[in-house]
């Protein structure tokens, strides 16, 4: 062995680990990495924001299984990048950030941009360590991978003192590792098998992460054998394909009633990986807490996720992974008697989600969304951040293959776009569609520069009704006719994109949409297609005159 900077030693650590690309913010903080990475095989993405580097990470770890990686530098550089920290936490992401921060003889004396981490991020990553020397970088990075797949995975965080990574040191590399699976024992799958053949409304709901192709392959086969319909959870539409005829649709912000009132009814109700938090579950009004109506069996890979809400009759610490190849093993039974009940959710579904309701405005968003559903591939992975234009893609697009949605459960705005840039490099193959409203698309739009400067041809499709949709929607339930702090003015974002020197469409009647998105496609550019929407097609359903009247009516 030879003496080896930290820098270097952090940056083989991540080379042994698999580490395939980054994204990061350069900072003076850790140079020493960024010397390192000169010369090493991993695919670095220079952002231009802090938050839109750590939200791409994250967007890696939900494609792949295995944390996303980035690199911030101290102070305003972390506490930007606390935006994916966050959405990784609340959305069961693997990730890790590593931070710059001052040398280890400057601490505790407010420093020039010092922040203790452990503080700031301890409440929403599973681990903060700042780095005391170089010769424990094997150790620690080798844990922070194991701790962010393991058991419900999540972000962790690494401080970096600046000195650390000019320290010389005479260490080995950790082995690559491999996250432990907890699997279900043969006494559960004994015991979910027998409430399986007690019930007579049986639903499944499938959610979180530490899925698989293979995992979905297996509950296909189990749905198929068993005639059980399938449900899944707030923006994990993808874990089920949208065409099979076992899908009844999801759970989440405005469901199907038809579909809220089957979780209520069922007797057997099953979460696969899911933690029916309180957008899945209607602000908690699906299942009963602490005692549910349902016979509950949840299977998640976190123990401590177990009876932390609801209190299940069967709980089961496995990966969906683990469990799903567990159903294999269970025999048919000779009575089904939920199999019409699962054909006429089905039904349900397909016509809840078939034709948009026609909204005010020449622009028809659900007409759009309707034939993006027909045009688009199966492989077509589509993102988007938060605001009330992702009802539509909830309601009227149809995920069918595995990997293909990138969503925050978390809430967050500006998601979508850096989450597409890090599809489109991801997998280059597959087109990548981004949503984002206007006030969405400004909170992180300047990674749009970072697809261009890396020809990464993503296309966005910004829905701009020149507001902050959904807060205004709550404003006109609760305060009718008292517009404050949710007007929104626009710049042209067709011209914004050819700035950039990427291809720009402004598209202001639903025929021009086709086209428009076609011509993006044709120029092999990263695209923004700016859509006008008008400003009362505030739901897929309602307008927002009728909610403002109704508020008026009750009285508020």
């Amino acid at each position: 062995m030879t003496e080896r900077s930290g820098g270097q030693i952090l940056v083989d650590q991540l080379l042994a680990q698999g580490v395939e690309r980054l994204a990061c913010v350069p900072g003076e903080s850790y140079l020493a990495v960024l010397d390192a990475l000169h010369d090493a095989k991993i695919d670095v993405l220079v952002c231009r924001n802090e938050g839109g580097a750590a939200m791409m990470a994250e967007a890696y770890g939900k494609l792949t299984g295995r944390p996303g990686i980035c690199f911030v530098t101290r102070g305003p550089g972390a506490t930007n990048a606390s935006h994916g920290i966050h959405i990784a936490a609340q959305d069961s992401t693997p990730m890790i950030l590593f931070i710059g921060q001052v040398e280890r003889a400057m601490r505790e004396r407010e420093a020039f941009q010092e922040v203790d981490y452990k503080a700031f991020f301890g409440s929403m990553a599973k681990w903060v360590v700042e780095v005391e020397s170089a010769a424990r970088l094997p150790e620690l990075v080798a844990r922070a991978f194991r701790v962010a797949c393991q058991g419900r995975p999540g972000p962790v965080v690494i401080a970096l003192p600046e000195d650390v990574l000019t320290e010389m040191a005479n260490v080995p590399d950790a082995p690559k590792v491999v996250p432990a699976e907890s699997a279900p024992t043969p006494q559960d799958m004994n015991r979910f098998a027998d409430l399986l053949r007690q019930a007579k409304k049986p639903l499944f709901i499938l959610g979180g992460s530490r899925w698989s192709p293979e995992a979905q392959k297996s509950l296909i086969g189990f749905a198929e054998k068993f005639g059980v319909g399938i449900t899944t959870s707030f923006r994990r539409a993808h874990l089920f394909p949208s065409d099979h005829p076992n899908y009844v649709g999801d759970v989440g912000i405005g469901p199907n009633p038809k579909l809220a009132a089957r979780v209520k009814e069922a007797d057997l109700l099953v979460l696969i990986g899911a933690r029916m938090s309180e957008m899945p579950s209607s602000s908690y009004s699906l299942i009963d807490i602490p005692n549910p109506r349902q016979t509950l069996v949840h299977i998640h890979p976190g123990a401590e996720e177990l009876g932390r809400v609801y209190q299940p009759a069967l709980a089961i610490q496995a990966s969906p992974n683990a469990f799903c190849a567990s159903l294999a093993d269970l025999a048919q039974p000779n009575d089904r008697p939920w199999t019409d009940a699962t054909r006429v959710a089905r039904q349900d579904f397909l016509d809840w989600t078939d034709t948009p309701v026609k909204l005010p405005g020449k622009f028809q968003y659900g007409e759009a969304m309707k034939w993006l559903r027909e045009r688009l591939p199966a492989d077509a992975i589509i993102t988007n951040g938060a605001g009330n234009y992702a009802i539509w893609i909830h309601r009227y697009y149809r995920f069918r293959q595995f990997g293909t949605q990138l969503a925050p459960t978390s809430g967050s705005m500006g998601y979508g776009v850096p989450a597409a840039v890090m599809a489109k490099r991801q997998r280059p193959d597959s087109p990548v569609v981004c949503f984002a409203g206007d006030g969405c698309f400004m909170m992180n739009g300047q990674e749009f520069a970072t697809a261009v400067q890396y020809g990464i041809p993503l296309i966005v499709v910004v829905l701009d009704n020149s507001m902050y949709g959904t807060i205004r929607m709550h404003q006109e339930r609760e305060y009718p006719g008292r517009v404050s702090a949710t007007l929104l003015k626009n710049p042209n974002f067709a011209d914004y994109a050819k700035a950039f020197g990427g291809h720009g469409e402004r598209v202001e009647k639903t025929e021009d949409f086709a086209p428009a998105f076609e011509r993006a496609v044709q120029s092999g550019k990263p695209a923004i297609i700016h859509c006008i929407v008008d400003p009362e097609a505030i739901t897929p359903a309602r307008t927002l005159s009728q909610i403002r009247d109704d508020a008026v009516k009750a009285g508020k």
